[in-house]
């Protein structure tokens, strides 16, 4: 019986201290809105990086057999952004002329990156690249770009892609620079 009488003793003895405590905490629980000085507030006015957009562009592409080529392009695509992670994946077709005449050129690609900040974006880039005109030549494309955002529906773009020869006999360098509109 005395350890049971002791045991109890013990409990309260840690229990009944800790009570006040717990009590004395609820206390200084505030009732208002306004934000308390010196603690972490939760920002949602940052871009939103997932849904759709279009945009435009212009391209430079070099390779051994085509030469230079200049052009335009017009894409659309997706990304969701899982909190600093994005994912996306877009389809583009563009007019190139150059060395070797004019054709169009169409790419399918996925994006895999990381969101620096609400207004920065890095990511890496990989798919498939298809000549719709002559020569036929298709494409492995992979590459990297970095978006940075100008307002809040409108981001600017600088990408590189290689292109690995599917079939054709052309290695394929582009540099695209562009601006996109989120929707």
């Amino acid at each position: 019986m005395q350890r049971i009488a002791r045991a109890l003793l013990v409990v309260f003895a840690v229990v009944l201290p800790s009570g006040g405590a717990m009590g004395s905490d609820i206390l200084t629980v505030s009732t208002s809105s306004a934000p308390v000085a010196g603690l972490p507030v939760h920002d949602d006015s940052g871009f939103d990086w997932s849904g759709f957009y279009a945009e435009v562009f212009g391209t430079v592409q070099r390779g051994d057999e085509s030469g230079t080529q200049y052009g335009l392009g017009i894409g659309a695509g997706v990304n969701a952004a899982f909190d600093f992670y994005l994912l996306g994946a877009e389809v583009t077709v563009q007019g190139v002329a150059g060395d070797v005449g004019e054709t169009s050129y169409g790419q399918i690609l996925g994006r895999a990156g990381l969101i620096v900040n609400d207004d920065v974006a890095v990511y890496a880039a990989g798919g498939y690249g298809i000549d719709l005109g002559v020569p036929d030549e298709e494409d492995y494309l992979i590459g990297a770009g970095v978006e940075l955002v100008i307002t809040d529906s409108i981001s600017l773009r600088a990408q590189y892609l290689h292109g690995f020869p599917a079939e054709g006999g052309n290695d394929r360098n582009q540099f695209t620079l562009g601006a996109a509109y989120h929707f």
